[in-house]
């Protein structure tokens, strides 16, 4: 049934031709009104064959099939032509006028309608009967309230017709509407997801930068510590190479996790562990390891942070301390600290090196792009927090960033 339905529905000519059928077969009938042959039977079969023709195609072109309907009409109007079965098709044409034509065709179906009941109680001299005080039967034509009352009564039909058609051109459009709507939300889930999608590999991609930053210097420093105490210390180039080893699986751990999102299907609703404050001693250690001397302290209360927060903090430090090896020198000191307030927390890094100039700061140096303080910068802005870097008082370079845990929440 719900096929059949649907099939209708795409086929309403079929529906149409159906009932123009009905309608055609009860025009047709014997009407003993009708004269036996004349013109006026021709002109009353005409009139029953042409509505239900009209009837077939009155979806497709509504305009035409209520004009041509509306002109039938007057002519039958004009020609003295008594309505009759076939009659109902123009209830029809005035709710196809109200439901599918143009604006000019639903007032051309409610004008129609309005005068057809006035037209038809004109060209029917309608007549009331009665007895008079000798009890025979007499006919008086009816009074002017009473003629208005008729005339109304004969139009109502029509109106309602039309009534009908307006309601189903409104329902329909309401349907259109929320069909539009529901496309465009779609439309826009879509876009949101994909923007959702861009965000996380941007941030992926800020991973990796950090992920590779880091361990990429730390292999380095040691490839260079081993190629110097190679001949005269092979012990040491053997733990520097360790050291190299080590940082290099690491590296490709962290990088396997990473990439393996961009391998899913759906990356915007996937996560891969990050690491966190409980991760910086480690961190730090390995530093210290690739030759840079870092002091590490805390205070306030340490507590469980937000995910995003952790991986924050680790990142700042992380890149923070790869660039202390990238310009403070050989003879540089770092020191870290974490200071965890009620609102707030405050991570510290800065150095005693010969610190970054102006042109390092806006262009990253002679062997970078300035991605390290962006990707900063992008990290605290996702916590709604503030970060703060430049030279520090006395020499070196020193970073300083706020997060707001009650915004992070």
């Amino acid at each position: 049934m719900h096929r059949l339905n649907a099939w209708l529905r795409r086929h309403p000519m079929v529906v149409d031709a159906a009932w123009a059928s009905i309608v055609l077969f009860l025009g047709l009938l014997p009407d003993s009104n009708l004269p036996d042959s004349g013109w006026r039977l021709d002109s009353a079969i005409l009139v029953a064959v042409l509505l239900p023709l009209l009837m077939v195609f009155r979806r497709r072109f509504p305009d035409v099939t209520v004009a041509a309907a509306t002109g039938v009409a007057v002519g039958q109007v004009a020609a003295d032509i008594d309505p009759g079965a076939s009659s109902i098709a123009y209830l029809v044409f005035a709710y196809t006028g109200a439901a599918f034509g143009q604006k000019w065709t639903s007032r051309l179906a409610l004008l129609a309608g309005l005068a057809a009941g006035p037209l038809v109680f004109w060209r029917m001299h309608l007549v009331k009967t009665s007895t008079d005080h000798t009890g025979i039967y007499v006919s008086r034509p009816y009074g002017l309230g009473e003629a208005v009352l008729i005339t109304l009564l004969m139009s109502t039909p029509f109106i309602l017709c039309w009534a009908w058609g307006r309601l189903t051109r409104v329902r329909r459009a309401y349907l259109t509407e929320l069909e539009d709507r529901a496309a465009r939300l779609e439309r826009e889930r879509d876009a949101q997801s994909k923007v959702a999608v861009a965000a996380e590999r941007a941030r992926i991609a800020r991973e990796l930068h950090d992920v590779v930053a880091h361990n990429v210097s730390v292999m380095i420093v040691q490839a260079d510590g081993a190629a110097y105490v190679l001949d005269n210390s092979p012990a040491q180039a053997k733990e520097a190479l360790g050291t190299i080893a080590s940082t290099g699986r690491q590296a490709l751990v962290e990088m396997r996790r990473l990439l393996g999102v961009l391998r899913t299907a759906d990356t915007a609703e996937e996560y891969v562990p990050q690491p966190g404050v409980e991760e910086l001693p480690d961190l730090l250690e390995q530093v210290r390891t690739a030759g840079l001397a870092v002091d590490y302290a805390t205070s306030g209360h340490p507590r469980e942070l937000p995910r995003g927060v952790e991986l924050t903090v680790y990142r700042i430090v992380q890149e923070a301390l790869t660039n202390v090896r990238k310009h403070g020198g050989p003879d540089a000191h770092a020191r870290v600290a974490v200071d965890f307030g009620e609102r707030e927390l405050a991570v510290l890094v800065e150095d005693d090196g010969r610190g970054s100039t102006d042109e390092q700061l806006t262009a990253g140096g002679a062997d970078g792009l300035g991605h390290g303080l962006i990707g900063m910068r992008e990290r605290v802005g996702m916590v709604s927090g503030s970060l703060d870097v430049g030279p520090r008082p006395g020499g070196g370079f020193r970073i300083r960033a706020v997060l707001p845990l009650k915004a992070a929440h």
